[in-house]
């Protein structure tokens, strides 16, 4: 009987085992066989939810090594001034060609001009996202 239920138990231990790994092996392949577009979304809706946020340094870590040789975390948050307070920015357009990707983002910010009060003012705005040693980067002017 011992044996029987250890037989049992050792088979059923050995199926969840089998399944974990087959659903670890579904999860790989869905992460490789997303799209550069796919890919580009989610990177650039992380670089914007960081810059509404107010969250400098993790914008500047989405932006490209090279523009990161050339410039500091400081130099990149100096960019950003008062004029405006950013609310809301979001993705909604991607075209890749093979190691680029023009991006098309919506945002939303309240101008900040004395003694008028104009509330949020939606705009759009492309950017390009460049593929570089297997990742896609946010490609800033210097």
């Amino acid at each position: 009987m011992k044996n029987f239920v250890w037989n049992r138990m050792h088979r059923s231990l050995r199926a969840v085992g089998l399944a974990a790994m087959a659903a670890a092996a579904l999860a790989g392949c869905a992460t490789i066989s997303s799209t550069p577009e796919k890919a580009v979304q989610q990177r650039a809706s992380e670089y914007w939810k960081a810059r509404v946020a107010g969250d400098h340094a993790k914008a500047y870590a989405l932006s490209s090594p090279s523009y990161r040789k050339l410039q500091t975390v400081e130099q990149f948050s100096m960019q950003f001034g008062s004029a405006a307070s950013l609310k809301g920015a979001e993705p909604v357009n991607v075209t890749c060609e093979p190691e680029k990707c023009t991006v098309r983002i919506k945002i939303s910010a309240a101008p900040a001009l004395a003694g008028m009060n104009l509330g949020t003012i939606d705009t759009h705005l492309s950017e390009t996202w460049l593929l570089e040693d297997g990742q896609w980067w946010r490609y800033h002017d210097l």
